[in-house]
Order: C-alpha cells, then sequence, then structure tokens
C-alpha cells in the first residue's frame, strides 16, 4: 500500500512542469567554482600568453568575490594582476610590465544558460600607462569572455544518491533565468525537473 502511494507520489512528481527556484550561491563556493572552471592549476587565469612565456604574459590571480558595498545589484572582484608586454634582448626582458591589485565592479547577469557579466569596470590603486592599458583591456574582456556555467555543478548536486536510497534522480531540464546579489551570496534563479525512477 505504502510503494503504491509512493508510486503515484513520484509520477505525480515526475508530471509536474519545471518551476522556478532561487539557488543561493555563497561566495566562497563561487570562489572555488570560479577557480575549477576558469583558473589553471597553479590558480592563474591567462589573459594572455602562456605559462611558459618569459616576456609575453598577462594573468590573474587570487579572485575574491563579495557584493558591492554601494553598487546596488553589483558584484565586486578583487584579485592580483602580473604582466608583461616586452621583448626577449639577449635573454632579458625589456619593455613595461608591473604586478598590482585590482577591483572588478560588475553585474552579473544569466546569458544563455550561464552567468555573465555586464557593465564592467575596472578600477586600481596604482596608476601608470601601462596599468591604464590593463584597465581599459580588461575592461572589454572581461564582459565577454567570463562565463561561468552553473549547469554541471546543480546536476551533481540534486542527482547525488544518499546512502540507502531505492531510487536515482536525475535532472531532465535546467535553465538559468536571472541572477541578484545578495551581501552573502549570488542568488540564481532556475527552473529546473528533476526525474526520480
Amino acid at each position: 500500500m505504502i510503494r503504491k502511494r509512493l508510486a503515484i507520489f513520484f509520477a505525480f512528481l515526475i508530471a509536474m512542469p519545471a518551476l522556478a527556484a532561487d539557488l543561493e550561491l555563497r561566495y566562497a563556493a563561487l570562489e572555488r567554482l570560479v577557480a575549477q572552471q576558469l583558473f589553471t592549476q597553479d590558480g592563474r587565469r591567462y589573459v594572455k600568453g602562456t605559462p611558459g612565456a618569459k616576456c609575453q604574459y598577462a594573468y590573474l590571480e587570487a579572485p575574491r568575490f563579495s557584493a558591492a558595498d554601494k553598487a546596488e545589484g553589483r558584484l565586486k572582484i578583487t584579485a592580483k594582476f602580473s604582466g608583461r608586454s616586452a621583448m626577449d634582448v639577449l635573454g632579458r626582458c625589456v619593455g613595461m610590465g608591473d604586478s598590482f591589485d585590482l577591483t572588478i565592479l560588475a553585474s552579473p547577469v544569466a546569458r544563455k544558460g550561464v552567468i555573465a557579466m555586464d557593465n564592467v569596470q575596472v578600477t586600481t590603486v596604482k596608476d601608470s600607462y601601462y596599468i591604464r592599458r590593463v584597465r581599459e583591456a580588461l575592461t572589454q574582456s572581461f564582459g565577454k569572455e567570463f562565463k561561468l556555467d552553473v549547469r554541471d555543478q546543480a546536476k551533481k548536486l540534486l542527482e547525488q544518491p544518499s546512502s540507502n536510497a531505492s531510487y536515482q534522480q536525475e535532472l531532465n531540464a535546467f535553465d538559468l533565468n536571472d541572477v541578484r546579489v545578495t551581501a552573502d551570496a549570488l542568488v540564481l534563479v532556475v527552473e529546473f525537473k528533476l526525474v526520480v525512477k
């Protein structure tokens, strides 16, 4: 009798359309997700060159995420930038380069099922000709290149079986509709359909 009721209940759940839900992604978890998807094993995101490049490289490292203090709905990302735009002359790099901390303010948006960034603004405490060029380049590229897919992580989380479960769960549909910034987390408005077998 109980099995029959459970079967009817699960059949009812399976037949339901996808419902909207808020998924709260805390900033510490967001940092781990960004590191996993966008950064190399040594904790760097190369925006120019490769790890082996000696004189022509640029990378970000140690990103930290939080809500922007006064800019409502904006995400604050602090990171360290290191780069060189130089020529190899007799084994020495001759040209511009620097290493400095920077802050990126951006509005996270849902775009084609991933988290993307709009209204990007890059600021630094230090200033120089090279740093101004870096700020301009990062402002242009960050909005185009930052794409964070949360579907795979949601799939792993929702399909994870409990230790004594006699059923399986499968994420059948997942759509990211909106992203909101709060003091503690990004809130993702998602629609998903979970099939229980």
